[in-house]
């Protein structure tokens, strides 16, 4: 139910005790970081905070597609490194390297790619050697 402005209440007046008088019956108690500061209460304004979240959510990246592939083969590395098995390291790899060759046929939009696809036997055997020897 909306509540009309009376006349000769000022805007700020009224819109001030409608939020006081709902605060009041409870209305805003169950929102989300009540009591709590927002999270972007400390940092510089940016103008386009909501752009940036929303792209967040939905998974979307405003890098270069050459920039995220590039992000993506240093991650792979770091997971080889924490890879358990050699099936999960060749599948690690062989997965980047299946979009490193994409990138290199059909070149994405940004700056050069820069890459080349890893060498996966030889990336194996750099692992193995990393292993702890059997018991």
């Amino acid at each position: 139910m909306t509540e009309r402005k009376p006349p000769g209440v000022s805007f700020e007046a009224w819109a001030d005790r409608q939020i006081r008088e709902a605060e009041e019956r409870g209305a805003f108690a169950d929102l989300p970081g009540r009591g709590k500061p927002l999270p972007s209460a400390g940092g510089p304004y940016d103008e386009l905070w909501w752009v940036k979240r929303k792209m967040q959510r939905e998974g979307l990246s405003f890098l270069p597609p050459t920039l995220v592939l590039r992000k993506e083969a240093e991650d792979a590395l770091a997971a080889v490194a924490e890879a358990r098995t050699e099936g999960q390291v060749r599948r690690i790899l062989g997965a980047v390297n299946r979009k490193i060759e994409a990138a290199i046929r059909r070149p994405p939009e940004g700056p050069p790619l820069n890459l080349a696809p890893f060498d996966v036997e030889r990336a194996v055997a750099e692992w193995r050697e990393s292993r702890p020897p059997a018991p």
